[in-house]
């Protein structure tokens, strides 16, 4: 038997010299979407002995616990995070432990492309595309968000000050690089000068 091939969507893009931020995709990423009640104490529970971690329940925040991490996407999902081999082991483990507790457990791994922008000017990067105000105290270090990203369903993860990650879905991941490949040129970079008066 031959063993699982797995393909990225970016697994022949490279980024180009030029850039004025480092870009690549991440391509062991595995990622399991977990549903479920955090006011049931059972889920809660069967999901911290598996995983090791209390699923966070705050809106936009994130926790990890090892190379595990949990995303808070909605009040009854989360997007947990670990490397592509444990996916599958982690998602049998927690549909064992859950059982017959009402939940839903699936491994998403090859749903979505993630792409790690890292590097100063980041946010300025990001914000040729996104609405949000990235340069506010909302977006520090561990920050989950939903957005549109140039026009497409994205979800937006503060690793650090000046390292982000997007996951976009698999059919949009070209797009998104293409977009990000022009918009970090170094001759399109910006500086933004901070929090400006507007008083008059």
């Amino acid at each position: 038997m031959s063993d699982l091939y797995v393909e990225t969507p970016l697994v022949h893009r490279e980024a180009p010299q030029g850039l004025s931020i480092e870009l690549r995709e991440i391509t062991d990423r595995g990622m399991i979407d977990l549903r479920g009640s955090a006011n049931d104490k059972k889920f809660m529970v069967a999901v911290k002995k598996v995983l090791g971690l209390d699923l966070p329940k705050a809106p936009r925040t994130s926790v990890s616990w090892g190379d595990v991490k949990a995303l808070w996407l909605s009040i009854d999902q989360w997007l947990i995070l670990c490397s592509r081999a444990k996916a599958v082991e982690l998602t049998a483990a927690l549909k064992a432990e859950l059982g017959s507790i009402h939940s839903l457990v699936v491994d998403v791994s090859d749903m979505r492309a993630v792409l790690r922008l890292e590097g100063e000017g980041v946010r300025e990067v990001l914000l040729k595309g996104s609405s949000l105000d990235l340069l506010s105290d909302d977006y520090a270090p561990g920050t989950v968000r939903r957005m549109r990203y140039a026009e497409i369903a994205a979800l937006l993860h503060v690793v650090e000050d000046s390292v982000f990650d997007i996951y976009v879905f698999r059919s949009y991941a070209d797009y998104a690089w293409e977009f990000l490949l022009a918009t970090a040129r170094a001759p399109a970079k910006v500086s933004l000068f901070g929090a400006q008066n507007a008083a008059i």
